[in-house]
Order: C-alpha cells, then structure tokens, then sequence
C-alpha cells in the first residue's frame, strides 16, 4: 500500500519533542511575560532564554538546512512542527521559524549570491537579525504586484528608489528589507516590471512613518515612505525583472506555513469549545449534550480534519517537487476560512467569557480575519482555483488535475 497517513518515526519523533518543549518550555516563558504585561526587560529576557532553551533542545531553524545551523526539514515535517508550535504564542518565534523571517530565508537561500548570504542569510539564522518583506502598497492593489508604484532607477553604482509601502510586517526591529520596486517600462509579460533589492535598514531614505493599527491592535505592521534611497547595484537579489518570479517563490510555501500555524490554532480553539461544553451546565444539561452544540463541535472537527489533509498533500507535492500550485491555494483559502468558522463557535460556546479577553479567543478571532486576504485575497484564489480547473478541463476532458491529481 503506497499510501500511509501515518508520519515516519523521525517525523514523529520531531514533533513529540516539540510539544514537550511548549510544555516544559514555552508555556511557562508566556505565563511569565503575562505576570508582568508590559514590562519590555521581562519579555526580553524571556525570549532570549526560550530561543537558548530551543538550540539546547535541537529545535533551532528546522526549516533551513543544516549548513546554516538548521534541522535540514522538508514541507510535510514543518507541518507536523509548525502546527505544534503555533499552539503556542512564541513557539515558531522560540525556533526561529516566524513570519516573515521564515519566507525571507528560503528566498535568500535560493536566489541570494554567496555575498548576500554571507551578509544577510547567516545572521537571520543565527538569530541575530530579523527582516521584512516590503512588497505591498496603499495606493494599488495587494494582490496585482504588476500595479506596484515604487520605482527603482538606474544610477551609476546603485538604484534610486521612491516610493511608498504598508503593512510591512516586522519592518521596526528588523536590519534588512527585501524590496519589490518597478525597474522596468514595458516588459514583453507584466510579470517583469519588477526587481528585489536588498536594503540595509536603517538606511537614509528609508522612513517608517507608523505601526498601522489593525482591529487586533499594533502589531508591527508598518507604514514605511522611501524617498531618494540608495541601493546598490550589488545589492539587486535574483536578477532584474525577477521581482514578481521571487516573490511568487516566496508566497507560495509562506501561504502553505502559514496554513500549519493556523492548524494548531484551530486545534486549541476546538478543543476549548469541548472542554467549555462538558464543563458549562444549563437549562438541564451540559452543554455537551445539547444537539445544537454537538453540530457546532461536529462542524468544527470535520473543517479541522480538511485542513490537515488538505496541507499535508499540499506539503506533500512540494517536497515531491511536484506542481503545488493549485493545493496551496486550495488550502490557503479552506483554512484561512475554516480558522475564523472554528474559532467563531469556540466564542459562541463560551458566550461572554469568550467575548472577553478572559480567555485567548477574542484575541484569536481578531487576529485570524487578516488569514482571509493576507498572501492572495479569498477571491483571488477562487479565482486562480477556477481557471485552474477550466484549464484542466479544457485540456483533458477532466477536472482531476485542479482537484489534486488524486488516484480517485
């Protein structure tokens, strides 16, 4: 039998000494910092001596390959790992395996020179950097980067760069951006209008003009204005005209990652809402034992197990090398929504307890309405899904490519 949902020993060796680590860990740094809200010297010292514990442990970088200090991991194991962690507030962070660090190595490790790596990949493995990823602007729209404004001229020995960014995630704090700027006219496909730099921050010109507050709060997604910035030619990442290309490589694993952090979320959410309903009594019963909430709970498991299979065969092809297009989109869309359905009911379960921020669930909520248009639009993968499937047809006489290529 060539098909086994079962992970390999070492795959579930990973992820065993992962939970343990949160346990035993993680769980306790979180239960610290949240003594003493507030207090910065209190959350640094806690996320250094969780980030020293993780390297102890052997959980260090298990995204990247181990000549950089990594765990050498593929697709279907850091879904294990990272649905794991994501259970927790700081687990990836602890691991160094957040957003947007996580996308920014895997771009730099296959487009970078062996100068940039040497200058900016290392660092950002060893934990001694971070970085962001400024690709979206206010004035066009997210999902068409062709439309991007942001120009980068060419001088003598660098580009001039103006333009004007938003909701760069990581943007303060971080040493260096990977920059998407228009660089060319009228490129032969629109795909080309684009190049990646490399920008050391803090650089003159480079202005972070605010932390955007979002519904969840301010959470270091910022407003950056770039006026006369000075690139240098060397610091061009992948070739000019390639900017649409590299971030297309970047977004789709960071859409599947993503999905694994989400999974662990939706977990805790669901099995918050068992325990509230075997717990809560009223109007004769447990709430566990009322038909409308068993539907609830029976939803939410179901939704649950889709978006395993659907990120496991996603992460699959991808570690298959095989075209996963269609299956990141697919999930990318069914998890982002199903994250927002489950944690919904988990709130509606508690009633008010939920509403407050008594419990993690309000906070939850309000952070995973961004899942449904960060990295592509609800609508924009539809629409990709859609002509994927005509495409399919068109071609075959049959759908079974856009649905997987399952052997069904």
């Amino acid at each position: 039998m060539a098909i086994d949902f079962r992970f390999p020993d070492e795959i579930e060796l990973v992820r065993t000494k992962v939970r343990e680590f949160c346990d035993q860990v993680i769980r306790p740094a979180e239960k610290e910092i949240a003594a003493h809200e507030g207090d910065r010297k209190v959350l640094v010292e806690q996320v250094i001596a969780m980030r020293q514990a993780a390297q102890e442990w052997g959980l260090w970088l298990p995204h990247m390959p181990e000549e950089y200090g990594g765990m050498g991991l593929g697709h279907v194991a850091m879904a294990a790992v990272s649905a794991e962690a994501a259970k927790t507030r700081f687990g990836p962070f602890a691991m160094n395996a957040q957003a947007p660090d996580e996308g920014n190595m895997h771009t730099l490790h296959h487009w970078a020179t062996p100068a940039q790596k040497e200058k900016y990949l290392k660092p950002l493995c060893q934990g001694r950097a971070r970085s962001c990823f400024a690709m979206t602007e206010p004035e066009v729209a997210g999902s068409d980067p062709t439309l991007i404004q942001t120009r980068a001229e060419e001088r003598d020995d660098h580009c001039l760069v103006n333009g004007h960014k938003w909701f760069i995630s990581g943007a303060t704090g971080a040493q260096f951006a990977i920059l998407i700027a228009r660089t060319e006219d009228a490129p032969e496909v629109p795909q080309a209008v684009n190049s990646a730099f490399l920008v050391d921050i803090p650089s003159e010109g480079w202005e972070i003009v605010r932390d955007v507050s979002t519904m969840s709060g301010s959470h270091n997604h910022c407003e950056i204005r770039i006026s006369d910035l000075r690139v240098p030619k060397e610091n061009l990442l992948g070739g000019r005209g390639q900017g649409h290309r590299l971030g297309q490589y970047r977004l789709g694993p960071a859409r599947l990652a993503h999905c694994m952090r989400w999974i662990g979320q939706a977990e805790i959410a669901l099995e918050m809402t068992i325990d509230r309903a075997m717990k809560r009594y009223a109007h004769g019963s447990l709430l566990g034992e009322k038909q409308g909430i068993q539907w609830m709970i029976a939803d939410s498991t179901m939704e649950l197990y889709q978006c395993k299979l659907m990120v496991l065969h996603a992460a699959y092809k991808i570690d298959a090398g095989e075209d996963f297009k269609s299956e990141v989109s697919m999930a990318k869309h069914f998890v982002a929504n199903a994250l927002n359905r489950i944690i919904d009911r988990a709130i509606q379960v508690h009633g008010a307890l939920g509403y407050s921020t008594d419990t993690p669930l309000a906070h939850m909520a309000t952070q995973a309405r961004w899942a449904r248009f960060a990295d592509g639009a609800d609508e924009v993968h539809q629409w990709r899904i859609a002509q994927r499937a005509i495409e399919a047809y068109t071609k075959t006489g049959s759908v079974s490519a856009a649905a997987g290529g399952l052997p069904l």
